[in-house]
């Protein structure tokens, strides 16, 4: 799944959460934060400090995939790093 809005992470901590029967102020005091926080977060607020987040996200067993999305316009093709590394050990002809 692509997460591309403050609104869908949130949906996605909300949802956890809910699978592992947690409920939010037990969650807030696990990572150190308020229940506001946990509410807020769910409701997609913007300005959620990074590491918080990220707390939060490890804490629930969510990961994040940094793969590009090639689909994107204007994306750059994927570069192969291993060829250019080998191209450069050849000798000059």
């Amino acid at each position: 799944m692509f997460v591309r809005t403050p609104a869908e992470l949130g949906a996605v901590i909300r949802d956890r959460l809910k699978q592992l029967k947690l409920d939010q102020s037990t969650f807030a005091k696990k990572i150190g934060v308020s229940r506001q926080w946990v509410i807020e977060t769910e409701r997609g607020h913007a300005r959620a400090e990074l590491g918080l987040v990220l707390r939060a996200l490890d804490a629930l067993g969510v990961g994040i995939d940094t793969a590009m999305d090639q689909t994107k316009a204007g994306a750059a093709p994927e570069v192969d790093i291993n060829a250019i590394v080998a191209k450069a050990k050849r000798p000059a002809p």
